[in-house]
């Protein structure tokens, strides 16, 4: 096969690759109804190089909706249940002891692989959750002092529920920075509720995502030829400003602790460009920026008990942030 030419017989050219992307919304609607913005986040995700916490209450898709954006990509993927048990060798691997050469050998964790779902990340200890810090960071995994690098594509997609729940830990603040967007997934209208149900009635299995149709549109060749064009896109001065001046209002907000770090304004930039680049431009416009704030900066900010009390939530602020900001002509 021509080093060039994905499995999905994809040959990796600008355009091919944002018709392939586009496509994976019907491919994965297939499996999982009324979920196209968080598509579209992971989508981004991937074209950033970034990684995505899905949070939502128990039994919303979550973990298909991974399942099937990697049966679409043609990625391999692996699973991690976050239990309070788990420890940081299970996500990583280990060195492991061969009696027959007498000799210690590294075993990888789940963590080697395209897509990481790490279900419930919020069920373990802060301990366990910060082994995935240096794989999300620095693309490999050291163990023994020796640096094991990670496939390409990666992606850690973790899922959360609502903090409010027990038996949950608040993800560190540190590793909160890591994910490049923060994606909601919402209950589902009543006509889509009942497009599942229907689904299920006919026969649907969500463990049997071939039985239900999904195939591969795209492929590794597609991503690197997207992630290139992404890196083309045009960004005026003007943007990057707005970008700038969207970041350090959250700062000086009187409902905030924390406002957005200069990482969180890079991120807004690269997601920002990623988006206009989907939607075929390439150059940013300042809607394209509006489009991604709120995932891409709601989990970098922190509110004050007193507003939290009020029931001032981190999108309310954002959104309200976007409307006085003034956008550039």
């Amino acid at each position: 096969m021509d080093p060039t030419t994905d499995n999905a017989g994809n040959t990796g050219d600008p355009g091919t690759a944002r018709a392939s992307l586009e496509a994976l919304r019907a491919e994965i609607a297939k499996a999982v109804v009324g979920q196209d913005p968080a598509v579209t986040g992971l989508v981004v995700a991937l074209l950033c190089r970034g990684h995505v916490l899905l949070e939502g209450v128990p039994g919303v898709a979550k973990t298909l909706l991974v399942r099937a954006l990697a049966s679409a990509l043609e990625l391999d993927t692996k699973r991690v249940q976050f239990t309070p048990d788990l420890m940081p060798s299970d996500v990583t691997g280990s060195l492991v002891y061969d009696a027959r050469t007498a000799e210690f050998s590294f075993q990888p964790g789940p963590v080697f692989t395209n897509l990481l779902l790490a279900d419930e990340i919020n069920r373990t200890p802060p301990k366990t959750q910060s082994s995935l810090l240096e794989a999300m960071e620095e693309r490999q995994v050291t163990v023994d002092g020796i640096p094991r690098p990670l496939p390409d594509p990666f992606l850690v997609a973790a899922t959360q529920n609502p903090v409010e729940y027990e038996g949950t830990y608040p993800l560190p603040e540190a590793q909160l920075d890591r994910f490049l967007l923060k994606l909601t997934v919402p209950l589902p209208s009543r006509q889509d509720e009942i497009d599942v149900l229907t689904r299920h009635a006919e026969g649907f299995n969500p463990r049997d995502l071939r039985a239900a149709g999904i195939r591969p549109v795209a492929g590794p060749a597609d991503l690197e030829a997207a992630r290139a064009a992404v890196a083309k896109t045009t960004i005026s001065p003007e943007i990057t400003a707005y970008v700038v001046d969207i970041c350090r209002a959250t700062r000086e907000s009187p409902s905030l602790t924390l406002g957005v770090s200069p990482r969180g304004a890079t991120a807004l930039l690269a997601t920002s460009r990623a988006w206009a680049w989907l939607t075929g431009r390439d150059y940013v416009i300042p809607d394209d920026v509006k489009a991604l704030a709120l995932p891409t900066l709601r989990h970098r900010v922190q509110l004050r008990p007193e507003a939290e009390m009020e029931g001032v939530t981190a999108d309310s602020v954002i959104t309200a942030l976007l409307a006085h900001v003034p956008v550039p002509r």
